[in-house]
């Protein structure tokens, strides 16, 4: 364990990654299949800010308010809450908010006032925001023309950059992240607000960083590599994600420990709800990028690349060298041997053995 560590650190590690490519193919089809199915069957929570609605905060601290009491204060007022109340924060900032669906301002103060009486509070304290459906769709519309610019720009400078071949393995990478991030939030079910579309193009940055840190590496292992027979792309390309490995966990780490942090500590500890909608999406983009920037995107590249009929042609020359390497070295460990341990002469079945020399001592029969 020690030893693969240390190997792990100076970046010698020999971990075939290419050669299992489809075993990561295999993996990540299961998991968008299931995310397939999860978005047709489960959908999505929207948030006020996309269904619609009128959302309520009732400041609950230093009473024994629950969120079963306010949902029965609020069916008892004739407006049942659209899911169930939500708590956020913690002590002094411990708040209850309730979705309904959307009221004028006469019917939101009425409603207000009968939920205030029940819950032995000041109408005043309790505060509402009505959000019509039309901006969530203008959001939502901004935001995947933000991501069409930001992947026709990044296409662009890879293929000027690199080739074509990587800027498919780089794109078909990020459309995983995507899936695997819009897929858990589908599975887990909460609530998709405009922070998680924020959160949701940072992450498109962080992965397409990783892994144009790793087509670097393999640009430079693969340069002239046509013109030898020392390598196969394949390993070019495996010896770049093994070079680069120890890099990507270091950046995966440090990016995924504040936000594990805000995630598990603000939103598990102190109970403040309103940043899990960031936190979470932060989180499995931050993990499915570092994942499919090394185990996606370059075995994609490498597919693509050695469809190729020069790099086919540079496969066969490696092998048919280390072929006749091979037979040059098993033949030269034959002749050593001989030259070695030359084998006794033997006499036909039949003929007497030798006599001996005059003068020479008789042989001792061994025991």
């Amino acid at each position: 364990m020690f030893s693969f560590l240390h190997r792990l650190y100076r970046n010698e590690t020999r971990i075939p990654f290419i050669a299992k490519r489809k075993w990561f193919y295999a993996a990540s089809g299961v998991l968008i299949v299931i995310f397939a199915l999860s978005f047709a069957f489960r959908g999505f929570n929207e948030g006020v800010e996309f269904a619609g609605g009128t959302q309520f905060q009732i400041p609950v601290s230093g009473t024994s308010i629950t969120t079963d009491q306010v949902n029965t204060a609020f069916e008892n007022a004739g407006h049942a809450s659209a899911e169930p109340p939500q708590q956020v924060g913690s002590g002094s900032t411990r708040q209850i908010i309730v979705k309904t669906e959307s009221l004028t301002a006469d019917n939101g103060n009425g409603l207000k006032a009968k939920v205030a009486q029940e819950l032995g509070l000041k109408p005043s304290a309790i505060t509402d925001t009505t959000v019509s459906s039309s901006w969530g769709h203008d959001v939502t519309v901004k935001a995947i023309e933000g991501l069409i610019i930001f992947l026709i720009a990044v296409s662009i400078y890879i293929a000027v950059r690199y080739q074509w071949r990587m800027t498919v393995g780089g794109v078909l990478a990020l459309i995983h992240d995507l899936v695997v991030t819009a897929g858990v939030y589908s599975l887990v079910g909460l609530q998709v607000t405009p922070s998680t579309i924020v959160g949701l193009l940072t992450i498109l940055g962080f992965s397409m960083y990783d892994t144009v840190v790793v087509y670097d590496k393999v640009a430079e292992n693969a340069k002239n590599i046509l013109a030898g027979t020392r390598m196969t792309y394949s390993e070019a390309a495996n010896l770049a994600v093994n070079q680069t490995l120890m890099r990507s966990i270091n950046t995966s780490l440090v990016a995924l420990l504040p936000v594990a942090g805000l995630l598990f500590v603000g939103v598990g500890l102190l109970g403040v709800g309103t940043l899990e909608d960031l936190a979470l999406v932060l989180f499995v983009g931050l993990a499915s990028g570092a994942y499919s920037s090394l185990f996606l995107a370059t075995p994609i590249v490498v597919d693509l690349t050695e469809r190729e009929p020069q790099y086919k042609q540079l496969t066969r020359r490696v092998m048919a060298k280390r072929a006749s390497e091979a037979k040059k070295q098993a033949d030269g460990d034959l002749v050593a041997s001989a030259a070695g341990a030359p084998a006794a002469k033997q006499r036909p079945v039949g003929q007497p053995a030798p006599a001996p020399r005059p003068g020479a001592r008789p042989q001792r029969r061994r025991k």
